[in-house]
């Protein structure tokens, strides 16, 4: 014989079909608050009293029922019904639960001599409420966001500026990048070794990076050390030494770096797509800047670009975490407030702010040495505040990815994954959607091993762009919608992926979408929409094409242009 029995612990109730002598347990227990004897009616009955026992057979749980009388002792809700096979309904379950909940508050404060006028009112958890991004600007034009979590016992906070190698010259590519090595290596206040144990005794993390549009510097640690968290970070960023031994010596780590990269064949590939993309521009030139300007960069053109560039209305001081709005308003105004709000205007921050054009044009490095060949393929993209960016992420996803170690590509959406697969073209691919403030890169990368297939392999790519131009299913949409919003929220796990968001979308497009404004705009996306992006961004549309290692078998650009619009 069971019973449904339900326990309110600790503000949620616990809901479970348990045998007599864990009932007569359990009832023990609750009884005892209430300072009454142990009995086995001390138990949550749903549904009528048991049958004689010589008809004891019970099959499922007793029904829910419509009518209700006191039990003989406080907590128990006894039905007036008839049996039944049936689950109980949420509307019994929950005023059982609820009852339950209202006695054991007044038991307890009966027990601790409080009154009960002021008996808790409702037994049931009660979800928090989501967290919201709030934004403050200061006197300055510095912008501070916050998304508060109080439960959290950490939290990130960093400073994202709107400078990147993109507001740099070519005389001065690689400046942003020597900068972010040298933010610590000491202040006017901190040596570098102090720096240091200071971040280390507080259990703290201190990074930063620079990419082609924005350079970033974030700490996490603690709730209760973000105040010092700020202070460094203000210090590294106002009063850096740059100190002529500590030039020299990053410079050397700069240029073994620069070497390590070169190693790394994707990010070649992907740093000649952008210098093809967009020839003789800002954008088109690689973070790290080329070799001889890593070895001439001089202290008076570190300084230049933090004049030019670190000032306030270029700014974002971010908190993720454990950290009050209030407080970190407080914080920015005590340590960042001294900030020019504006630097003048020069010729690279003018270039900067220029769109950038995209060029149809190919760039080749063959190396037949190298077993593989490295292909990327991208047609100009989107940017961040384009209507169609979401659109955009969901075409990338229905192209899919693509990598013959996992062996599941048979059973992937993708269709070019499952070409791919059956006809043992490539060892991986992968589709990217990279965008910028004013423009972006929408493409594949291409790995294969097949050399003598390499044509083959390039041009069912395009293919596979072409028929989303016409032939898109629904069944598909919808799996690229689940995988993408699958993908982006899961990659908000974490104060620092939430700060890293939250500074991305401020310094980019000037406010935050919520999860929850993101799902419901991936949502809305229709077979139409991919159809029509489709339509404007691939068909007869001029490419970009990158290409490194045994790359003999890969077409010519006219003729890979060609295939951009297919004559079926």
């Amino acid at each position: 014989m069971r019973r449904l029995v339900s326990f309110f612990f600790v503000g949620q109730v616990l809901y479970c079909e348990t045998p007599l002598f864990f009932r007569f347990f359990y009832s023990n227990a609750l009884s005892s608050l209430w300072g009454q004897e142990p009995t086995r009616s001390g138990t949550i009955e749903l549904g009528p009293p048991p049958p004689p026992k010589k008809s004891r057979q019970h099959l499922g749980y007793p029904t829910a029922c419509h009518s209700y009388r006191k039990a003989p002792w406080p907590g128990v809700i006894e039905a007036s019904s008839s049996q039944s096979t049936q689950k109980p309904s949420s509307t019994l379950v929950s005023m059982a639960s609820r009852r339950l909940a209202l006695n054991l508050s007044r038991g307890l404060r009966a027990r601790s001599g409080l009154s009960s006028a002021s008996a808790l009112r409702r037994g049931l958890a009660t979800p928090a409420s989501a967290s919201t991004t709030q934004m403050t600007t200061l006197s300055n034009g510095l912008t501070v966001a916050t998304e508060y979590s109080p439960w959290v016992q950490t939290s990130t906070v960093g400073m994202w500026i709107d400078a990147g190698s993109r507001a740099e010259t070519n005389e001065t590519n690689g400046t942003a990048h020597f900068l972010e090595h040298l933010a610590f290596k000491g202040t006017d206040k901190r040596t570098q070794h102090q720096l240091e144990l200071e971040i280390e005794n507080m259990g703290g993390h201190l990074n930063a990076y620079t990419s082609r549009e924005n350079t970033v510097y974030f700490a996490k640690a603690f709730n209760s050390d973000v105040p010092k968290c700020v202070d460094i970070l203000s210090d590294i960023l106002q009063h850096s030494k740059l100190e002529e031994s500590a030039i020299e010596r990053e410079r050397d780590v700069i240029l073994r770096e620069y070497e390590e990269v070169e190693k790394q064949v994707e990010e070649v590939v992907f740093d000649h797509l952008h210098a093809t993309a967009f020839q003789h521009q800002p954008l088109g030139r690689t973070i790290l800047g080329p070799r001889q300007n890593i070895r001439d960069i001089t202290r008076t053109e570190l300084v230049n670009y933090i004049k030019n560039n670190y000032t306030a209305d270029r700014m974002v001081l971010v908190g993720a975490g454990g950290v009050p709005h209030e407080k970190l308003v407080e914080l920015a105004e005590k340590h960042l407030s001294h900030i020019p709000s504006k630097g003048p205007e020069n010729h690279a921050y003018l270039l900067s702010k220029q769109k950038a054009d995209f060029i149809g044009s190919d760039v080749r490095v063959r190396d037949d040495t190298m077993p593989t060949a490295h292909i990327a393929l991208a047609v100009e993209g989107v940017s961040w505040s384009s209507d169609d960016y979401f659109t955009a992420l969901v075409a990338q996803a229905i192209v899919g990815n693509y990598d013959k170690a996992m062996g599941n590509a048979p059973h992937q959406g993708s269709k070019l994954s499952g070409f791919v697969h059956k006809h043992d073209l490539a060892n991986s691919f992968m589709s990217f959607s990279t965008c910028y403030s004013d423009t972006g890169l929408w493409g594949i990368y291409l790995v294969t091993d097949k050399l003598t297939r390499v044509d083959d392999l390039v041009h069912f790519a395009i293919r596979e762009w072409m028929r989303l131009c016409t032939n898109v299913s629904q069944a598909e949409v919808e799996r690229a919608k689940a995988q993408l919003k699958a993908s982006i929220l899961l990659s908000l796990d974490g104060t620092t992926a939430l700060a890293e968001d939250i500074g991305r979308q401020l310094i980019t497009t000037g406010r935050r979408m919520m999860p929850g404004e993101i799902e419901r705009t991936i949502d809305s996306i229709t077979e139409t929409d991919v159809m029509d992006f489709a339509n404007r961004k691939l068909w007869d549309r001029d490419i970009a094409v990158s290409a490194v290692g045994s790359i003999e078998g890969l077409f010519d650009y006219q003729r890979l242009r060609n295939t951009m619009k297919p004559k079926f």
